[in-house]
């Protein structure tokens, strides 16, 4: 057995031993979402991933760094109140670790959400955008290594690693909401640095429409698992060279509160859709 897959069962076991609760829908919460699973979710229980032994715990500044266990509606789902990056100094498969811990405790659908920066021209910080597909650059697949074939298959197929399907609930939801939304490639770079405005005119060639430092890896690792996932980014700026003005986290953060309650009534929705 794996060092990695023994990591995974201990945290597993241990979130096991505080709650029996079994979630459909696993969340992970981005910047400027970070309250919902205060005020959108029916809160049955949470536990601390300090309190979970080797869990990787959060550094960022507004990531509180906990599950939360409840309902949205009727439906039962495990919230990630704060994630970890790879630029925090973790091994990807620690950043990771948490997608496929809730993937253990038994959720089969897995909504990420981030904020991100706008490579396409046509975009508009505020707007939100359905993730159709990824790219990821300096920063290493999540699969390299010995595989976990309790998890899934050496060379597990990702020609839709978003699914149609919720792709297509998340724009049918939002259309009934009255809230427009955009549909894109995003990308995944190591940060935490933003990017030079020579890396974002790269990335745009490459079709990328918004960029990141999360969300990519745990999408592939989910989908190892046959987790169905979707994504939702909230463009918080316009990435570097793209206007005059410089980049800093707070006028991120600032963008995705403005746009957080449209955002929340989404996620919402969405969790009731799929």
């Amino acid at each position: 057995m794996s060092a990695v897959y023994e990591k995974l069962q201990s945290c597993a076991k241990s979130v096991r031993e505080k709650t029996d609760f079994k979630p459909e829908v696993a969340l992970v919460l981005g910047s400027g979402l970070g309250d919902f699973a205060d005020t959108d979710v029916k809160v049955e229980q949470r536990i601390e991933y300090s309190d979970i032994e080797g869990f990787p715990t959060s550094t960022v500044v507004g990531h509180k760094g906990q599950f939360v266990f409840g309902y949205v509606g009727d439906v039962p789902v495990v919230v990630m109140q704060g994630r970890v990056h790879y630029y925090e100094g973790y091994p990807v498969t620690d950043v990771v670790l948490p997608t496929r811990v809730m993937g253990m405790l038994g959720a089969k659908k897995l909504i990420l959400t981030n904020a991100a920066g706008g490579v396409n021209f046509g975009y508009r910080p505020g707007d939100l955008m359905v993730i159709s597909d990824h790219l990821i650059h300096g920063v290493p697949n999540p699969l390299i290594g010995e595989n976990i074939e309790e998890l899934g298959v050496r060379f597990p197929d990702m020609s839709e690693i978003y699914s149609v399907r919720t792709r297509d609930c998340i724009k049918k939801t939002a259309m009934e909401m009255g809230i427009y939304v955009r549909e894109g490639v995003y990308v995944q770079m190591s940060g935490p640095s933003y990017e030079t405005p020579a890396e974002i005119r790269m990335v745009r060639g490459w079709g990328a429409d918004a960029v990141g430092m999360s969300t990519a890896v745990e999408a592939i690792a989910a989908r190892h698992m046959g987790i169905e996932v979707c994504g939702i980014s909230c463009i918080s700026n316009m990435a570097a060279g793209m206007t005059k003005e410089q980049l800093s986290h707070k006028d991120v953060q600032e963008v995705a509160d403005r746009v957080s309650a449209q955002f929340k009534q989404l996620v919402a929705g969405v969790i009731g859709a799929i």
